[in-house]
């Protein structure tokens, strides 16, 4: 305790603080609104206080570059867990292409975590990606990532904004989001398209048949039958999401730490 009642040692903390901070305030799991305030900030202090004894600190010069060490401390812990709350945000991105087709587009609900509208479907599925996260410590994965963070991109460093290869990355891994939301939603869009083609069949073949009225009902079940058949196969997708996740926090460290 003695170095951090040190009034030199302050500083240093403060940088590890801000960064431990900025990363638990946009991360997935730990940045919901459901945790409280006080948790959050107190579970990053004693981090903090854990990884201060860790880290490497000895280049640290305490002048007038300090402000902008702060500023990058909290641009890299919110960056990084920014990129993981958008990369799994897959997951809506595919309940809303299913809730489209089955004809609960105009049925949001408001999601408690974050506070915004979110699809039916895709509420379901991100609760069940959660669970799974969960049950196979994907937490203490995130926990792992910003604590072993401070061995890619140096306290005393700053990002390098040169190249535009940042950019490029995080264009990439966008793309590499809409790609798996996409395998995610194609089985039941492609089944309630079947459906569609088929319905249109049945209104050319027997006219005097509301498809208007009878569809609605048939879509509804057919996609809860294929989202019960095919939930195995979207356990399979989420855990390439979370290995995409993941692979993609540890590629935007090593671009700030220059690698």
């Amino acid at each position: 305790m003695l170095d951090i009642i040190n009034l030199s040692s302050i500083p240093v903390f403060l940088l590890i603080f801000v960064r431990v901070l900025a990363f638990f305030s946009t991360v997935p799991l730990f940045s919901y609104r459901t945790i409280p305030t006080p948790f959050k900030i107190g579970f990053s202090f004693f981090l903090a206080l854990v990884m201060f004894y860790t880290v490497d600190s000895s280049d640290v010069l305490i002048d007038d570059m300090f402000l902008f060490l702060l500023v990058k401390e909290a641009i890299v812990g919110l960056l990084i867990g920014l990129l993981a709350y958008i990369i799994l945000s897959a997951i809506q991105i595919a309940g809303g292409f299913i809730d489209f087709q089955m004809g609960f587009a105009i049925a949001n609900v408001i999601d408690p975590q974050t506070g915004a509208q979110s699809p039916l479907t895709g509420q379901y599925l991100y609760i069940i990606a959660l669970l799974f996260l969960l049950s196979v410590n994907g937490h203490h994965l995130l926990i792992d990532g910003i604590f072993y963070s401070y061995n890619l991109i140096p306290i005393e460093s700053f990002i390098p904004f040169e190249d535009g290869t940042i950019a490029d990355f995080v264009i990439t891994t966008f793309n590499k989001m809409f790609v798996i939301a996409f395998q995610m939603a194609i089985p039941i869009v492609g089944c309630l398209f079947l459906v569609d083609v088929a319905l249109g069949i049945i209104a050319r073949a027997v006219p005097q048949l509301n498809v208007f009225v009878v569809g609605l009902p048939i879509k509804i079940f057919v996609s809860f039958v294929v989202i019960l058949f095919f939930l195995s196969l979207y356990i399979v997708l989420a855990k390439s999401l979370f290995e995409t996740m993941f692979d993609a926090m540890r590629g935007l460290m090593q671009l700030f730490g220059g690698a």
